[in-house]
């Protein structure tokens, strides 16, 4: 097949002939091409334990604590929980895809594929955005953690604002089979983390369910937790309802990372056979075995990350009294009493006087910030490359197509080491934001505009991902009519992979995801209530510019950037067509090979444990060696 006739899906052009105009690409290319193609290296283990990384982060710790205090003990554990089975729904849809193409930026892929060119271009930009912010606002996160011990300004600038960062970019330089080990072992630090925190939270919960409601009061009030679960925060909202709402916005930013396989699917190890470039058949079924690879992250990290997130609710809100005053509070509501806030587990540990663990716990943030923070700029820097590994570029291309190819190269290591740099680097100044303005205290009212707009950059990639969500399922939702509609020219044309409806012995479909396509409308139709209606519970007790920013903003510029790419490429304002057998078949034949890009090793690229330490092996060179 000639590969020029697949329909376009290159980063900026929209052609689908031979001819591409001057401001237009390509078509995408399946081959290997020198330095735009990473190593295939991450086992199945690798691939569960970054998603791992990239779940368990500040979510659980401190926004537990928020959603407590905002809506009660019955908000923090349904929150987790509806979101959470939000979240599987969503991964049923990407991993029944991601099974058959384990492609680059495969987020970004499948809705340009099956939904809209542009829209699917807007989809990766705002996917990188949310993990290139999070790897700032996390960084930021730990140094207010830090805040518990001391609050010595030069521990923060010295350690966490530019030795912690640089460290995570050295990391992020290895190979990826050894930064895949890497995350490993981090992982399991962070899973034995949640398990002793749980062990003891089970320990607290018990003999603190009834305790002092108020430790000031001359007079306490001896009560239980559980005596008013829907107890909410009357300056924040009307109604329970209302505070329940703004709950499940807040709950959202905990299952950011479930997507991961997605993004990393690049780089997920080949089946170890002796196939042959002559043995195209035989290459293309392997690479349904890289499905296998992500298959059992895509499935089900999203359930453990549930199970985990609702139990840890349930022990939270049986140890601490959604009144406590030194719960995270949102920042755009001011509150008469303002004291140092901390982390709800933290809170737990100090109210069963147990201070030592407190302090064990508030390391354990930090830990889980920093790990978290390390995977966001791999996930970032992943979903970069992924959008523009396949430009050119040249002396005759536009300087924006030049810069764009520039960032789509790989070193000879096959680490794409100039897109995770500009992950890094693009929001790595936001945590020295924080030494320009410290909080005020002003009439026992905290303000800072600097950390709202923090506030505001993290809370835009929660909103980011929703949108990101609902776009995979919309395109799920149109792959599934189209196979669905021309099910029997895919058999009669013999296209490998795609016969989801056929019930033959020799069906080759690697994997059927539960209760489609209702699983599928269930997850576009709670993403979009989410993001129309839900975030904007925090608007009804009153117009807030800061709650109006995170909710919308980042809707409004995507939705913007969409329009504005449409017009610059002078696209149709239509969906993709997929109503023509013939236009599907080459599709999806596209997919199928640009799925083993990457299969074959450039003679030029280093391989095994030595180029995974490549960043090391520089060191050791002489000026001579190097240059």
């Amino acid at each position: 097949m000639d590969l020029n006739t697949v329909p376009d899906s290159s980063l900026l052009g929209v052609t689908q002939t031979n001819n591409p105009l001057p401001h237009e690409l390509p078509p995408i290319r399946p081959e290997t091409i020198k330095r735009r193609m990473a190593h295939r290296k991450l086992r199945p283990i690798h691939i569960s334990m970054i998603t791992i990384n990239a779940v368990l982060g500040t979510g659980l710790y401190w926004r537990g604590g928020q959603v407590l205090e905002l809506g009660g003990s019955l908000a923090v554990v349904l929150s987790f929980l509806i979101l959470g089975i939000l979240a599987w729904a969503v991964m049923q849809c990407i991993a029944e895809l991601l099974c058959i193409w384990p492609v680059p930026g495969a987020l970004a892929v499948f809705v340009r594929k099956f939904v809209d060119d542009e829209l699917g271009i807007v989809v990766g930009i705002a996917y990188w955005f949310t993990y290139s912010v999070a790897f700032a606002y996390l960084i930021s996160a730990a140094a207010a953690e830090v805040q518990y011990w001391t609050t010595t300004t030069e521990l923060d600038v010295v350690v966490l604002y530019i030795l912690v960062p640089l460290i995570l970019i050295l990391i992020n330089s290895f190979g990826v089979e050894l930064y895949g080990w890497f995350e490993v072992a981090t992982a399991t630090a962070k899973i034995s983390c949640l398990v002793i925190i749980t062990i003891f939270m089970i320990k607290f919960a018990p003999g603190d369910a009834n305790y002092f409601k108020n430790d000031s009061s001359t007079n306490p009030t001896h009560v239980g937790i559980w005596d008013n679960p829907t107890h909410y925060d009357d300056s924040a909202a009307n109604n329970w309802v209302t505070a329940f709402f703004m709950c499940l916005s807040i709950a959202t930013f905990a299952y950011i990372g479930v997507e991961a396989p997605a993004a990393i699917a690049l780089e997920a190890e080949p089946p170890k056979t002796k196939s042959t470039e002559e043995d195209r058949s035989r290459q293309l079924n392997d690479t349904g075995n890289i499905g296998d690879t992500v298959r059992f992250s895509a499935k089900w990290i999203s359930v453990f990350a549930c199970v985990v997130y609702t139990l840890c609710g349930i022990l939270l809100s049986l140890s601490v009294d959604a009144t406590n005053e030194d719960l995270p509070r949102l920042d755009w509501i001011h509150n008469a009493h303002t004291t140092k806030v901390m982390s709800a587990f933290v809170i737990a540990a100090n109210l069963a006087n147990d201070y030592k663990v407190g302090g064990a716990f508030n390391g354990f943030l930090v830990f889980t910030a920093v790990l978290c923070a390390n995977t966001n700029l791999f996930i970032a820097s992943r979903m970069l490359f992924g959008l523009t590994n396949q430009i050119e570029g040249g002396p005759d291309e536009h300087w924006y197509l030049n810069i764009l190819a520039w960032l789509g190269r790989t070193n000879s290591y096959r680490v794409p080491i100039r897109a995770m740099a500009v992950s890094a680097l693009a929001f790595i100044w936001v945590p020295f934001l924080q030494l320009a303005q410290p909080d005020k205290q002003q009439s026992g009212e905290t303000t800072s505009g600097i950390k709202s707009f923090i506030d505001i950059l993290a809370d835009m990639g929660s909103v980011g991902v929703l949108i990101v969500w609902a776009c995979e399922c919309w395109a799920f939702l149109r792959y599934y009519d189209c196979i669905n509609r021309h099910k029997n020219e895919l058999v009669e044309r013999r296209v490998p992979r795609v016969r989801r409806f056929d019930e033959g012995d020799d069906n080759d479909y690697p994997y059927i995801s539960n209760g489609q396509p209702f699983t599928a409308y269930f997850g576009l139709i709670a993403c979009l209530f989410i993001l129309l209606v839900v975030n904007g519970a925090s608007l009804w007790n009153g117009f807030h510019t800061q709650a109006f920013l995170s909710s919308y903003l980042i809707v409004i510029i995507f939705i913007l950037l969409w329009i504005l790419l449409k017009l610059f490429r002078g696209a149709r304002w239509s969906l993709v067509d997929l109503s023509d057998p013939d236009t599907v078949e080459s599709m999806i034949r596209g997919l199928h090979q640009f799925s083993f890009a990457g299969y074959s090793n450039e003679p030029t690229s280093e391989t095994g444990w030595s180029s995974s330490m490549w960043p090391l092996s520089l060191l050791a060179r002489s000026p001579r060696e190097t240059s």
